[in-house]
């Protein structure tokens, strides 16, 4: 039987990417799962999930350059609650991300780690991790 973990996450900015390896390191350790595969997700509609670079802090800071280029705070949006970019940025970034387990650990490249992608912050936020082994 495999159980759903949580935790949260406190965000700073309006657009945040905050590294959430280690608290997703220490759920697959708990579990006890030595193989299988992980399942990180977020239930905010504004906030999603990513991985990507974890050695040059330039990278998360071009992310989300480049997504408010692509997708501007203000452009005419219908949403009467103002977050409509918010909610595009999650959408194009992804709720979840399916990762690995071996020997106990999440299968990640050198340079990668999980990120909660934030777009409609400074919030408090909750991240949802299923573990199944296999």
């Amino acid at each position: 039987m495999s159980e759903v973990y949580s935790f949260k996450v406190k965000t700073s900015y309006r657009n945040h990417l905050v590294d959430i390896t280690p608290q997703v390191k220490e759920i697959i350790s708990k579990s006890g799962v030595k193989d299988g595969i992980c399942v990180v997700f977020s239930s905010h509609t504004t906030g999603g999930i990513t991985i990507n670079e974890n050695a040059d802090p330039d990278v998360k800071h071009d992310i989300l350059t480049e997504l408010d280029k692509i997708v501007p705070l203000n452009d005419g949006y219908l949403h009467c609650e103002g977050n409509s970019a918010a909610h595009i940025k999650a959408s194009l970034m992804g709720f979840s991300q399916t990762i690995i387990i071996s020997d106990s650990k999440p299968v990640l490249g050198i340079w990668q780690d999980i990120y909660f992608a934030e777009f409609d912050g400074p919030r408090n936020r909750t991240v949802y991790v299923k573990i199944i082994e296999g």
